[in-house]
C-alpha cells in the first residue's frame, strides 16, 4: 500500500469539492482508492481480484479505515464499474468513464491545461486531454502486464521492485543492438547508443547475460514503447505535451527510459509523482464538479 500523499502547497484542483468523498479505480492489476477530507488527501493501492462488486468496494475502503458511510459520495472507474449498485450503504456513486478519469487526472498531476496523458498499467492507454473534453486516441498492450509477465518467463520473478533494482544496476547492451553497431553513426537525433533492435544481439547468437542485464532490456524495451506512442500520439493531435502516468512510473527505471526517449527525441514529457493514483483522482475530481454543480441524492452512470 502506498503512504497517504500530502502536500504543503495546495494545486490548484485541490479545492475542488471539499466534501468529504472517495473514489476508487479497479485497475486490471491494482485498485487505487483516493479519499478526499478535511484533514486532506490520502492515496492507497491493493492487489485488484476479480471483477468490481460490493465485498470489493468494501474491501478498497476498508484497507484505508474507510467506510462507504463516511463519504458524502462515491465515484468509481475502471472494470466493469457497471455491475455497481447506483447506491451503496445509503451513499450515491458515481460511475466516470475510464477515458475521463485517465484525461482529468493526468492534467492535474501535471498541472497542465492540455496535453496527450498516457495511462502507463498493465497496458497503456492514450487519451486527448483538453478544456474541449477527454478522447480516446490510440494505445498499446505494451505495459506493466508486459514487463511482469516477461520477467516471469526471463527472470523467474514478478516482483516489480526487484525488477526494478535488477533493471538498475544492468545493462541493456548485453540484449540489444544500437544505432552506432547497425549505422556506424548517429541518425537525426538519436545519438550511436540508442537502442535500434530490442534483444537484437540474442538473435544473432546466444547470450550469456546477468538477469541484471536482461531486467535492464527489458525495461529499456517496455519504457521505450510507451514513450514514443506517447510522442507520437501528442504529435498527431497537434499538442506540445504528453504526459505518463499509471504505477509502471513508479519504478526509477521505466522512468528513467521514459526520460531518455523524450530527450532523444526532443519532446516535452511529464511523469507526475504519484502518478498511480491519476486515474482514481480523475474520478474524484469529476465527482466533485459534478455534486458542485447539482448535489445529487442516486447514482448515474457516465
Amino acid at each position: 500500500m502506498s503512504a497517504p500523499a500530502h502536500r504543503d502547497t495546495a494545486p490548484a484542483w485541490w479545492a475542488v469539492g471539499d466534501v468529504t468523498s472517495a473514489a476508487i479505480d479497479f485497475g486490471a492489476s491494482n485498485t487505487d482508492v483516493v479519499f478526499r477530507s478535511p484533514d486532506g488527501l490520502r492515496h492507497w493501492t491493493l492487489p485488484t481480484e476479480g471483477q468490481p462488486d460490493l465485498s470489493r468496494v468494501f474491501r478498497a475502503l476498508s484497507a484505508g479505515d474507510v467506510t462507504a458511510s463516511q463519504c458524502a459520495w462515491l465515484a468509481v472507474t475502471g472494470g466493469n464499474r457497471s455491475a455497481l449498485p447506483p447506491v451503496i450503504e445509503g451513499r450515491p456513486v458515481h460511475q466516470v468513464a475510464e477515458v475521463e478519469a485517465i484525461g482529468r487526472g493526468g492534467l492535474a498531476l501535471s498541472g497542465l491545461e492540455a496535453a496527450v496523458v498516457a495511462s502507463a498499467g498493465s497496458g497503456t492507454a492514450v487519451v486527448r486531454a483538453t478544456p474541449d473534453g477527454m478522447r480516446h486516441v490510440t494505445g498499446t498492450g505494451v505495459g506493466g502486464g508486459t514487463l511482469v509477465g516477461l520477467s516471469r518467463l526471463l527472470l523467474g520473478t514478478v516482483d516489480p521492485q526487484e525488477i526494478d533494482a535488477l533493471a538498475r544496476a544492468g545493462t541493456d547492451t548485453t540484449h540489444n543492438l544500437t544505432i552506432g553497431e547497425i549505422l556506424g553513426q548517429a541518425i537525426g537525433s538519436l545519438p550511436p547508443d540508442t537502442t535500434a533492435v530490442n534483444f537484437g544481439r540474442v538473435a544473432r547468437h546466444a547470450v550469456d547475460a546477468p538477469r541484471e542485464d536482461t531486467a535492464a532490456a527489458l525495461v529499456n524495451m517496455v519504457g521505450q514503447v510507451i514513450a514514443i506512442v506517447a510522442i507520437n500520439a501528442a504529435r498527431a493531435q497537434q499538442l506540445e505535451h504528453a504526459v505518463i502516468v499509471g504505477h509502471l512510473t513508479d519504478l526509477p527505471s521505466v522512468r528513467h527510459t521514459f526520460e531518455m526517449v523524450a530527450q532523444f527525441y526532443g519532446a516535452a514529457i511529464r511523469i507526475p509523482e504519484q502518478g498511480g493514483q491519476a486515474t482514481a483522482l480523475g474520478a474524484l475530481l469529476s465527482g466533485a464538479e459534478r455534486f458542485a454543480a447539482a448535489p445529487f441524492t442516486t447514482g448515474t452512470g457516465a
